[in-house]
């Protein structure tokens, strides 16, 4: 290239530059906790030189312009407005938002527990460490806590993005339960609890609840966490589902259990209510699924169970910083041990499954990056169909065709063969013309972090005919998942039989992914049943 070409080309290269600046980025804010009417500093970078337009939200309210003390391109000092328990800090340039922060009212904080107190429900004296990453090992110790946890729960603190339109006295965080799929109860003791930090917990509140009460929260701190994960664009769905049952042969005594399985309670998927139901349950939320019983049902019997239920579902957005993954250690927790572990669905111990994964891999020991080169490889080379194939893991591999189970077992598979924590998930997803298709994706696991989403169909364009699908999909869905779905079941949920001499039925492909759907036991010799698809009654934003 010539001087007078350089020349020329140097105004472009300053242009495109100029053009592509970064999005606002919080490296830190001071104080954490604080008081309102107290200075806040945001440290970091691309606020801007001046604030012109550009602004600050904390908690979902926008400091008056007059809070502003000072505003550069790294560092911004706000005087604190009032708002509610704890909130969100955001920076806002030109209407890019930047990654979030947490700022807590001190004000409205509970206090650490000192000394012994006497009460009938459950007191907290001391949690230990009081700061951790999830994952991380907590021991809770106090009074009144119970023998056993029977119904009670450990709980951190949770929060989600606050719409513009959401009144600041209700737009406080609330909380999430340690998670039986991370195996987070590990002790339960009248005097002594441990638990793991649930995926998306945050700094806040911890409390311990039981049938005789809640105890008084603590502060719990979560550090070490290798990037933030934001939950957003709430949408309450108003769902139904049932089965119909017609007795063909029968006599007495004969029983027929139907296991239904619930909407999980997850992160990004909260308050599941049962709105009514036809039939009270015989066991209510059994591993993830409500246990029915029908007793000597009479032949030419026309029987049945619907089900009604109001669900809260956010979208999910992950800023992972790979460089920031601890990587010593992260074989040593029960959720890796329990999910890198090959099954007949998920065959992570194939010759062709693992030479497949180290091919991909290489070297690389991130298990973030490991993720991503599985998820790409699927669809650049996947194949991946909506419409529905035969086989599971091994055959998509194989033929390069997968349909969405296919495509969920297959990067599991995968991931697990190359160390990685993964469960398939399995629900029903929602199109423009608001009905349901059942649909099933991905989670893999980041010690640390917690459980990054990851939906390769969508990524490759695959989808019903009405679901809009994202310019950026193929970005957006390694990480993030939108609130067009709901969750029936992650990971395969092994239930046990009521009766070893019952006879079974098992319904592959559905919107949950468990072993056992009904059984008939005794005189009950013939009979049909109708599940029906998962049906919207009502769709309510946020």
């Amino acid at each position: 290239m010539s001087r007078v070409q350089l020349f020329l080309l140097l105004p472009w290269i300053a242009f495109f530059f100029s053009c592509t600046e970064s999005n606002p980025l919080i490296s830190s804010i001071n104080p954490r906790i604080g008081l309102m009417g107290e200075i806040l500093t945001i440290l970091g970078e691309h606020f801007g030189d001046e604030r012109d337009e550009s602004y600050v939200t904390i908690a979902g309210i926008s400091p008056t312009s007059s809070s502003y003390i000072e505003w550069t391109d790294t560092r911004i000092l706000v005087r604190i407005p009032e708002f509610g328990d704890s909130g969100l800090v955001y920076v806002y340039r030109d209407n890019i938002k930047s990654n979030a922060a947490l700022f807590s009212n001190r004000a409205t904080m509970p206090q650490t527990i000192q000394g012994e107190h006497i009460t009938i429900g459950p007191n907290i004296s001391s949690v230990d460490p009081q700061s951790g990453a999830v994952g991380a090992s907590v021991i809770i110790q106090g009074s009144g806590f119970g023998t056993s946890r029977e119904g009670g729960g450990v709980f951190f603190a949770w929060d989600a993005e606050s719409s513009s339109s959401t009144p600041a006295e209700v737009s406080g965080p609330e909380s999430v339960e340690v998670a039986e799929t991370e195996f987070g109860y590990e002790l339960w003791t009248e005097r002594e609890i441990r638990v793991r930090i649930p995926d998306g917990a945050i700094s806040g509140n911890l409390s311990v609840h039981t049938p005789r009460g809640n105890a008084r929260p603590v502060f719990f701190d979560i550090t070490g966490k290798p990037g933030s994960t934001t939950y957003k664009d709430k949408r309450s769905y108003a769902i139904s589902y049932s089965v119909d049952i017609q007795v063909h042969e029968a006599s007495e005594p004969n029983s027929l259990y139907l296991w239904l399985p619930r909407p999980v309670s997850s992160a990004s998927q909260r308050n599941v209510q049962s709105f009514s139901r036809t039939m009270e349950p015989f066991v209510e939320n059994y591993r993830g699924a409500s246990l029915f019983q029908m007793q000597n049902v009479q032949a030419g019997a026309n029987t049945g169970i619907t089900l009604s239920y109001l669900v809260e579902v956010y979208g999910v957005e992950t800023d992972v910083r790979p460089q920031s993954i601890r990587l010593s250690g992260t074989g040593s927790s029960p959720v890796h041990a329990a999910y890198t572990v090959p099954t007949p669905l998920i065959p992570s111990d194939d010759p062709q499954i693992k030479e497949k994964s180290a091919t991909l891999t290489g070297r690389e020991q991130n298990p973030y990056i490991r993720a991503q080169r599985i998820y790409r490889y699927l669809l650049d080379e996947g194949g991946i169909q909506w419409d529905m194939l035969e086989g599971g893991a091994l055959e998509a591999l194989e033929t390069k065709q997968a349909d969405p189970y296919m495509t969920a077992l297959l990067f599991c598979a995968l991931a697990r063969a190359s160390g990685i924590p993964a469960i398939p998930v399995a629900g029903v997803l929602l199109d423009r013309s608001r009905q349901f298709s059942r649909h099933f994706w991905a989670e893999f696991w980041v010690e640390g972090f917690g459980w990054v989403p990851v939906d390769p169909v969508l990524g490759s364009g695959a989808a019903p005919d009405s679901f809009i699908l994202r310019a950026d999909r193929a970005n957006y869905y390694f990480g993030n998942l939108d609130n067009q779905r709901i969750i029936f079941s992650r990971g395969f949920t092994t239930l046990s039989q009521m009766d070893p001499r019952g006879r079974v039925a098992i319904r592959n492909r559905d919107y949950a992914l468990q072993n056992l759907w009904e059984e008939a036991v005794g005189g009950l010799e013939s009979y049909s049943s109708l599940w029906s698809d998962v049906t919207i009654n009502g769709v309510y934003f946020q």
